[in-house]
């Protein structure tokens, strides 16, 4: 004798439906697909890409499973992944007719076969990382190097404008290593320099060496570019590789100057290499 009231048994089976709703995505598994999406200021992916597309297949005799548009592009499934590979550069030859311009990603992907209502209600299937779905793992060195010396380069400009707007005359300024050096054939004209530098480049050391004026980054200043450094490539990269369409990809910092990126379900190594750069 069933001793719930009424309401409790209608709110377990209520729970147990729902929960089972969201589950049936992960049992419809994955497609191979060829991902097409535009590149740079290419007007996005629509219908007449599409229809360009169905018909290049077409007189292949490729037969795909299914075509769709989405906020990424086109991604068209296929039955296996042969299928899928001549697709692919068929495709690429006539969105991207060699001697011209690319103005289209053509790539290799997974794409789950749920239903687009299941979607459309945030029914999606489970995550999966590489261990499982398989795809690409990059780890990427950030030259911040060159961070450094493009901010010094800045700043060189910046104090020759300085010391002639103030009319303080110097023999030269060269760059020694993350250094840069004015060099002075009076003491009067160096510390003129250094008072004047000094009230505007704060997160600069001066230091006064024989007849030279050195200028080096404070340690905090140079931690804080190279950080930015890290921080615009992050950003670069997590443009570049929503052009590949990949789902739930990882992008972050790994120590001082590395990136990770992975990839679930990307099958195309090389286009993947070639768009992250």
């Amino acid at each position: 004798m069933n001793r719930f009231p009424l309401w409790k048994n209608l709110l377990i089976f209520c729970v147990i439906a729902l929960g089972a709703l969201y589950t049936l995505p992960n049992f419809f598994g994955q497609s191979p697909a060829v991902q097409i999406s535009s590149l740079g200021t290419t007007p996005p992916v629509g219908p007449e890409v599409q229809n360009q597309v169905e018909q290049a297949l077409k007189v292949a005799q490729l037969a795909e499973t299914r075509a769709s548009l989405d906020g990424v592009g086109l991604r068209v499934r296929f039955a296996d992944t042969d299928t899928q590979l001549k697709a692919r550069d068929i495709i690429d030859h006539v969105l991207n007719p060699e001697g011209q311009p690319q103005h289209y990603v053509v790539a290799l992907n997974l794409v789950p076969n749920s239903p687009s209502w299941l979607s459309e209600i945030g029914a999606l299937p489970m995550y999966l990382g590489l261990d499982l779905s398989g795809g690409v793992h990059f780890l990427l060195q950030v030259d911040q190097q060159a961070a450094l010396t493009k901010r010094l380069e800045g700043d060189g400009a910046e104090v020759r404008s300085e010391l002639q707007d103030k009319q303080i005359y110097y023999d030269g300024l060269s760059r020694d290593g993350e250094r840069l050096v004015l060099h002075f054939h009076d003491g009067a004209s160096l510390s003129s320099a250094q008072q004047v530098l000094e009230s505007i480049h704060h997160d600069m050391n001066l230091k006064a060496e024989g007849g030279d004026l050195v200028l080096s980054l404070k340690p905090e200043t140079r931690a804080a570019i190279q950080d930015q450094a890290v921080k615009q490539n992050i950003l670069a990269l997590r443009n570049r590789v929503n052009e590949l369409g990949a789902k739930e990809p990882i992008i972050q910092q790994q120590g001082a100057d590395r990136i990770i990126v992975q990839l679930p379900g990307v099958q195309d190594t090389a286009k993947a290499k070639d768009i992250i750069g």
